[in-house]
């Protein structure tokens, strides 16, 4: 199993300093926290689209050529690109590129997105929400194939016998589907054969596995390789040295991001002893010292059997220096006890098959 981070690169939407300023250290603590999960041995970063002031990355795939320069191995991500609100074909291109300057680590983690602010700033109508993110998934596909397109759809211009270029190192350029709780986005990955990508942001994480299962039992209808499926988990949670550290560190800027999402959304506010029962067991959090995170990961593991995990600690306005420090336990001291552990589950499968 892949393990790796995603973060949306918060910032204060209201600094007591310009917010460029803002803007620029929080780019060049992201390119860090990207270049020290590489040197950990992580294996994928992930960073969100959005376009709002409390968020820095409304254009992921530049801060990721930026950190492909100076990484490695780690695979880079976006988290998620919001395609229902920007044309394929520039976003081929810029992932495309970005896969050149990375020598092959680019992937494409597309998504109607979390908020909505995109579809009114780039001129599109919230009407045609499901019917936009239909229509270029397919063109997105299209581009995928082959180098020339003839593509033909409602909401947009047709694409008659014209070459996109660059064309990728990797063929295909990996692209995921990331949902929330909806079965039809999980059913319609798993009927295109596509990755999926779950996040889980509420609730016991037990309760999200049938939606997984329906993936892939939609992609068996469909006549889809099953080998081809894979899955990802996408929560939120911290690492520190003890797990009392991690909890008193994460849970004031985790709950401020929640509360104040939950006010635009009508959600009722959080509490400390909320965030404590959703950091049980089978809550939704995955925060402690590194041996508990592990365990938790490979609980959650034997539930969902996916391929990847990755977690969200850069939430709010944590300090950059605990982020760091959690980045470096979650690459030495997590991922070894998980790799271990899924090595000799896997083992002992065999063994008695």
């Amino acid at each position: 199993m892949e393990l790796g981070l995603y973060t949306f690169a918060d910032v204060n939407p209201n600094p007591s300093r310009s917010k460029g300023v803002e803007g620029a250290e929080r780019i060049k603590h992201l390119i860090e926290e990207i270049e020290l999960a590489d040197q950990v041995g992580l294996d994928v970063f992930g960073l969100g689209e959005h376009h709002r002031p409390d968020y820095v990355a409304s254009a992921p795939v530049v801060a990721l050529a930026a950190a492909a320069a100076k990484t490695k191995n780690i695979r880079l991500s976006s988290a998620v690109t919001v395609l229902s609100s920007d044309d394929p074909v520039r976003v081929f291109q810029q992932f495309a590129t970005l896969d050149l300057i990375s020598n092959g680590r680019a992937e494409i983690m597309a998504g109607r997105g979390s908020f909505i602010e995109s579809f009114p700033l780039f001129g599109y109508n919230l009407e045609d929400y499901d019917q936009l993110f239909e229509e270029k998934l397919d063109l997105l596909l299209a581009l995928r194939d082959g180098e020339m397109i003839n593509w033909q759809g409602e909401l947009r211009a047709p694409i008659n016998g014209r070459g996109v270029y660059p064309r990728p190192l990797q063929d295909p350029l990996p692209l995921w589907i990331a949902v929330g709780g909806t079965p039809q986005s999980v059913a319609r990955a798993g009927a295109l054969g596509l990755p999926v990508a779950l996040a889980i942001i509420g609730g016991e994480y037990p309760r999200f596995a049938p939606l997984l299962d329906l993936y892939r039992e939609a992609a068996r209808r469909a006549g889809q390789d099953a080998a081809k499926l894979k899955t990802s988990i996408n929560v939120h949670g911290f690492i520190a040295d003890t797990t009392d550290v991690a909890a008193d560190q994460f849970y004031g800027p985790q709950a401020e991001v929640m509360n104040r999402i939950g006010r635009e959304r009508g959600w009722g506010p959080t509490s400390r002893a909320h965030f404590d029962i959703s950091r049980g067991p089978t809550g939704n959090l995955f925060l402690g010292d590194p041996e508990l995170v592990a365990e938790k990961i490979v609980a959650a593991h034997k539930v969902f059997r996916n391929d990847r995990f990755l977690l969200q600690m850069a939430i709010g306005l944590m300090p950059h220096d605990q982020v760091m420090r959690g980045i470096e336990l979650y690459g030495t001291k997590v991922a070894p006890i998980v790799r271990k552990a899924l090595t000799e589950a896997s083992e002992g499968a065999k063994a008695t098959a």
